[in-house]
């Protein structure tokens, strides 16, 4: 029996590499693939902003490239914004979606509120070892690029989210939205929201799991993935 493709796509300021213990655990049952976003981890930066969409096309991009007619998709975060955008636009080429800490509640305020993070200076004097993180992981394309490019994307988010919740009502595939019950970034509500704004919609609510991928305990997401895809 041939394996279910299934692509990873990660969250802002991530790369494929955080996928790196996940895989392996995945690898009995799926056919995995992993990217890396337009200068995030080893894919340059291109000449023009950080935009979902532009990453959605980097997601078409590596379809054709591997003769992929149609994919399932797990993405952390911002990844399962990209996810559901191809979902919406490109439903032929999409089977199902499953996001995790992907935020939908997207505000100018919100936006701004997030973008106080995403400042160089900030990051080194505050958390250096995750600077460290961020340099090493973004050797390519330089992290102070990245951070600065994701920060001018938050904000047009907050001012133009190209995908609303309310838009979610247009996606037919089966998606599941996953949340960790001590998410500081995403919120239970906004996620019931989406939950109960798609027509094929699930929701799994993860305990004891925070924001960062790093912290999600990988034999409960593991199951859960399983569980879904098969």
């Amino acid at each position: 029996m041939s394996k279910t493709n299934l692509l990873l796509l990660h969250g802002a300021l991530g790369s494929k590499s955080q996928f790196s213990s996940l895989i392996p655990l995945l690898e009995d049952a799926f056919q995995t693939h992993a990217l890396d976003f337009e200068g995030h981890g080893s894919s340059p930066l291109k000449d023009r902003a950080f935009r979902l969409d532009h990453f959605a096309e980097n997601v078409l991009d590596y379809l054709n490239e591997k003769s992929l007619s149609r994919i399932d998709i797990f993405g952390y975060s911002m990844g399962g914004h990209v996810g559901l955008y191809l979902a919406k636009v490109q439903p032929e080429r999409i089977h199902r979606v499953f996001t995790l800490a992907t935020k939908f509640l997207w505000t100018p305020e919100g936006a701004d509120r997030e973008a106080v993070s995403l400042e160089a200076d900030t990051i080194l004097r505050k958390t250096p070892h995750f600077a460290e993180v961020l340099e090493k992981r973004h050797a390519v394309s330089g992290w102070t690029n990245v951070v600065e490019k994701t920060k001018e994307m938050f904000l047009e988010q907050g001012k133009h989210n190209i995908l609303p919740v309310e838009g979610l009502g247009q996606i037919p595939h089966a998606v599941r939205i996953g949340v960790g019950d001590r998410d500081k970034m995403v919120s239970i509500e906004e996620s019931v929201h989406a939950y109960l704004s798609l027509p094929q919609g699930e929701l799994q609510i993860f305990p004891k799991t925070p924001h960062p991928l790093e912290k999600v305990l990988l034999s409960n997401l593991v199951h859960s993935i399983a569980d879904f895809f098969r």
